[in-house]
């Protein structure tokens, strides 16, 4: 097997972070000439997923098969570049909507495939309840039918909702309320039914899915058009504009850097128990938006910018999620051997250092 092709040669960052993961202690062995199946292989998270275990087959020799699961093969090269020619990685094209038919093995699955975009939460919301429900379902059947050894379903951590502001910090445990009337809330309460649906089919049919409930993620990885909050702030630093905020910023953030969530994952996909959650957080990043904004002003702006307020009327159109005040604790994952490496100034300041790897 021909695996000389390295994962992200056009970004030092990033292919630093996949050595990494590939070097991090993990029933590694576990793996091992097995087929591990990728959904949202194009995005975020499931991109980095393929890259760090095609690093893993490189440095380790575990012979595995990644088979990224994907709906266009051209943005698919886009992403993945030359490691798509790469003898250990099988695409499978496909649409989770539909009844997942495939000859190939899976040992397998990281189910990662689902809406992101904030503002389709409010344009499209029967849409993004549609590919969160039948999506997972179709992934729980495969699971079952294929008789997988592990599968992770990759969810979020608004699922937990407007948590009690009295507590401490929010464990797994610690759902809280979720206006269901509000259409916004299609995301987060989709995420739950699909939590449960992963509970259900553990309970039912002894699939050996866990729930990784990840907080917003973000560093090395992240591709220079992403437009999310974080990518703008850091972009604001880079070209030396003030920071907009169309909200009063009270929210407060939870984050983790995009090698810690990946590891955070692998941690679940072979070390969790079957019909549990656990949150992929680091604990040190919690943050209200307005003063993580102040921080990229302050420090990597070097005080050359400044946050400005420009809030509109109708915030609904936007799609931004409701004010919530959790600090989100990770212990549980923890326990199991997990450990963030990188807090929110080193995640801005990797994420600015790969942006420029990018050329920006």
């Amino acid at each position: 097997m021909n695996l000389e092709i390295m994962e992200s040669p056009l970004d030092k960052v990033l292919q630093e972070d996949l050595d990494t993961i590939a070097s991090a202690e993990l029933p590694w062995e576990q793996l091992s000439g097995s087929h591990i199946l990728i959904t949202g292989a194009t995005g975020l998270v499931g991109s980095m997923a393929v890259k760090a275990l095609a690093c893993c087959n490189r440095k380790r020799g575990l012979k595995m098969t990644i088979h990224p699961m994907i709906r266009n093969m051209e943005k698919a090269k886009r992403v993945f570049g030359a490691l798509a020619e790469r003898e250990d990685i099988s695409f499978v094209e496909g649409d989770i909507l539909n009844p997942i038919r495939t000859e190939v093995p899976v040992d397998y699955i990281i189910h990662g495939a689902s809406v992101t975009a904030s503002k389709t939460f409010v344009t499209q919301p029967v849409e993004t309840i549609s590919t969160a429900v039948k999506g997972t379902e179709s992934l729980l059947k495969l699971a079952c039918e294929k008789h997988v050894r592990s599968m992770v379903y990759i969810s979020s951590m608004e699922a937990f909702g407007i948590t009690n502001p009295a507590l401490s910090s929010v464990k797994e445990e610690d759902l809280g309320y979720i206006d269901v009337m509000n259409v916004r809330s299609c995301y987060s309460e989709s995420k739950r039914m699909c939590e449960v649906m992963c509970a259900s089919y553990a309970h039912e049919y002894q699939v050996p899915v866990k729930v990784a409930r990840l907080a917003q993620t973000f560093g090395a990885g992240v591709s220079k058009e992403e437009g999310r909050v974080f990518a703008q702030f850091a972009k604001s630093a880079i070209f030396g504009d003030d920071i907009v905020l169309h909200t009063k910023g009270e929210s407060t953030g939870n984050y983790c850097y995009t090698m810690d969530a990946v590891l955070g994952i692998l941690t679940i996909l072979l070390k969790g128990n079957s019909g549990e959650v656990y949150t992929v957080a680091n604990p040190s990043t919690t943050i209200r938006i307005k003063d993580m904004a102040q921080m990229v002003c302050d420090t990597l702006g070097n005080g050359r910018i400044k946050v400005i307020f420009d809030i509109p009327q109708d915030a609904l159109t936007y799609g931004y999620a409701p004010d919530v005040a959790m600090h989100l604790n990770s212990d549980k994952l923890q326990a199991l051997g997990w450990k963030p490496v990188y807090d929110l100034p080193q995640m801005y300041e990797r994420l600015v250092e790969s942006f420029r790897e990018q050329g920006i």
